[in-house]
């Protein structure tokens, strides 16, 4: 039997990238005005925080049921079954409307609500990958990616609080405030939301922040942080501040030698609220059923 691997956008995986691995991908809209855009096709990241920073009204929405429909049905011409995971159900109504549409499927579509987004869900797509060669079927797939749904977390430094405001998750004088006394708020995903985690004064000690609780994370819900036998992916994000992030990736491979340290920006999704300038790490434990540290993401 033939499983195929679905996911959006949200987790990062760029088109060449799920060419190469043979992943199925759906690009997510992004509203600008009046205009609708496609991720990775007709809107690029820098024409995206060029929006962002103008006064466009510029928002997310989930796909339409025609473009998800529409990609399930060239994929299942050529496979058995597909496993879709879309991002957070917690974050987007995307998961619910695609459990709609899979009743019309006869069970050839399994839809998985394992809470990820960004390089979490990036790793969740690659484990479903592994789970897939190795002859789970998209059931057993499904099942295994929502059992340990929550044992994965993300802290995201943001740099301004201006994109917040205006979204409505902050007030204009707590935006003032902080801009005055240079407050880098921490944000965390733990399974359904976006929240607030900690105020920091100053991105230096933002990073040590996220880097001692992701220790403690890792220590706390999975054992000892050990370079010879790592026990969790490493993973980053940044939004339109590459250089920024490849100096902070070094201090978190110091931080956890011997773990594999993904890195990508974070979607669009996520881009949207944060604004540019913002820095996230995130721990995601091994999955025994998946693919295991040492081997080759090739």
């Amino acid at each position: 039997m033939r499983t195929a691997i679905v996911t959006d956008s949200n987790s990062g995986i760029l088109p060449e990238e799920a060419e190469a691995r043979g992943i199925y991908l759906l690009n997510m809209p992004i509203i600008a005005g009046e205009r609708e855009y496609l991720e990775n096709e007709s809107l690029s990241k820098d024409a995206f925080y060029e929006l962002l920073a103008s006064d466009t009204d510029v928002k997310t929405s989930q796909p339409s049921a025609g473009s998800v429909l529409d990609l399930w049905d060239r994929v299942l011409r050529t496979s058995d079954e597909l496993v879709y995971i879309p991002m957070s159900s917690g974050l987007s109504g995307a998961f619910e409307s695609a459990v709609t549409y899979a009743f019309d499927y006869d069970g050839r579509v399994e839809v998985v609500n394992n809470q990820r987004i960004s390089v979490t869900q990036r790793q969740s797509v690659l484990e479903a990958l592994a789970m897939a060669e190795k002859g789970f079927s998209a059931a057993q797939i499904r099942e295994t990616l929502e059992r340990t749904r929550f044992d994965s977390r993300i802290y995201i430094m943001v740099d301004t609080l201006t994109y917040l405001k205006k979204g409505g998750r902050v007030t204009a004088a707590g935006a003032a405030i902080a801009g005055i006394l240079n407050l880098k708020p921490i944000l965390q995903i733990n399974g359904e939301k976006l929240d607030a985690f900690q105020k920091c004064r100053g991105t230096r000690q933002a990073k040590k922040i996220m880097l001692r609780t992701l220790r403690e994370d890792i220590e706390r819900e999975i054992g000892p942080v050990d370079p010879e036998h790592p026990n969790a992916w490493i993973g980053m994000a940044y939004t339109h501040n590459r250089a920024e992030a490849e100096e902070f990736r070094e201090e978190v491979r110091a931080a956890f030698p011997g773990y594999p340290v993904w890195m990508s920006e974070l979607p669009l999704s996520i881009a949207v609220h944060i604004g540019p300038g913002s820095l996230a790490v995130t721990w995601t434990k091994v999955l025994p059923e998946g693919m295991k540290i040492g081997e080759e993401q090739k």
